[in-house]
């Protein structure tokens, strides 16, 4: 029997932002929100029992309690259950994630400092990323990056991760993308040497780090089109880094948008793209994310969440160890790089 808070949508559509088609971010306490579809899926895929469900959030809950008393964390229903999912309920391996998902911010303060949406609305109004308007039919939202729009000398790269990082935070708010995941769709039209060579080994360990074993999402596939074939030269730098149920989901189409249709499905492509959904407007997430300010303040800049925090031997981040040995491999594969170009 399901837990007295522990209601299930009997299937009503979600309400949505208003022209967005966006999910609206969880009310403060926690209800299910997931379709009875949806349920069967994450008991099937994520071993989540809705009648143990808050069960597992209290364990989770009393672990951080017990083991790291002085995190500085969300501890309510529905940010614990971020974790869980993605770690298929697995309670120690979500706990890993939450400190991992803190420890990030500590290893990398040129991208959380002041973490907001206005920082980073330079990065918008260039059309780097948005977020496609419909899911596919797996019910997966589309982030569409075009590294291409940005220009090495205009602002530093780490502004596009936490453009990418916020983009995250505000789509793993919503239950059915902690159940079904994203699909990360990456055009490379108008990508060359500079855009490559502004990319090092040391960045591509941080980045991969942080979406593989520091946030609670699941990345379905990433769908790589317009590669030039200096895109050799860049996937050799983060392959390294990459697991290799990861390395398997990266799928490279070329100019093929056949091939591309076969994975998306054009009904919810922009015609850019040979989509039915219209020409491609990232104005929609932009507004999406801006207007979520507020929260972003809240959830960003507050004091370091792990002060005081005694860390276990292993982690994600081991601060700048190995970052000459990451410089050496960069010198090694610079001569592919402009041996690609």
């Amino acid at each position: 029997m399901a837990e007295e808070n522990d209601v299930i949508d009997t299937g009503s559509p979600k309400e949505t932002q208003e022209g967005g088609g966006f999910p609206l971010a969880p009310p403060p306490i926690y209800t299910c929100t997931l379709t009875p579809d949806l349920v069967a899926k994450a008991r099937e895929e994520l071993q989540e029992k809705p009648e143990w469900r808050l069960r597992d959030v209290q364990a989770l809950r009393d672990m951080v309690l017990k083991d790291q008393p002085n995190l500085r964390t969300r501890l309510d229903d529905a940010f614990l259950l971020r974790f869980l999912r993605a770690r298929k309920f697995d309670y120690d391996r979500a706990l890993q994630l939450l400190l991992n998902y803190h420890m990030s911010r500590r290893a990398w303060p040129e991208v959380f400092h002041d973490l907001r949406p206005s920082t980073i609305k330079h990065v918008l109004d260039r059309g780097f990323l948005t977020v496609l308007p419909h899911p596919d039919p797996h019910g997966r939202y589309i982030l569409c990056i075009r590294p291409g729009k940005w220009k090495p000398n205009d602002y530093p790269f780490v502004d596009n991760i936490r453009a990418i990082y916020l983009t995250l935070e505000k789509l793993i708010q919503a239950e059915e993308t902690q159940v079904n995941g994203v699909v990360i769709l990456a055009d490379y039209s108008g990508v060359g040497l500079s855009h490559a060579s502004s990319i090092g080994p040391l960045l591509a360990k941080k980045i991969v780090g942080i979406l593989q074993d520091g946030f609670p999402i699941r990345i379905k596939a990433v769908n790589i089109i317009n590669e030039p074939r200096i895109f050799k030269g860049i996937f050799a730098i983060i392959k390294p880094f990459l697991k290799e149920k990861m390395a398997e989901r990266f799928i490279l189409h070329g100019s093929d948008l056949n091939s591309l249709h076969r994975n998306i499905p054009s009904s919810v492509l922009p015609e850019e793209y040979g989509g039915a959904s219209g020409h491609f407007d990232a104005s929609l997430w932009s507004k999406t994310l801006l207007d979520a300010e507020v929260e972003f303040v809240v959830e960003f800049c507050q004091p370091d969440p792990l002060e005081g925090v005694v860390l276990p031997d292993s982690m994600l981040f081991e601060g700048e160890q190995g970052t000459t040995q990451c410089e050496d491999t960069y010198r090694g594969l610079r001569s592919q790089l402009y041996y690609c170009y």
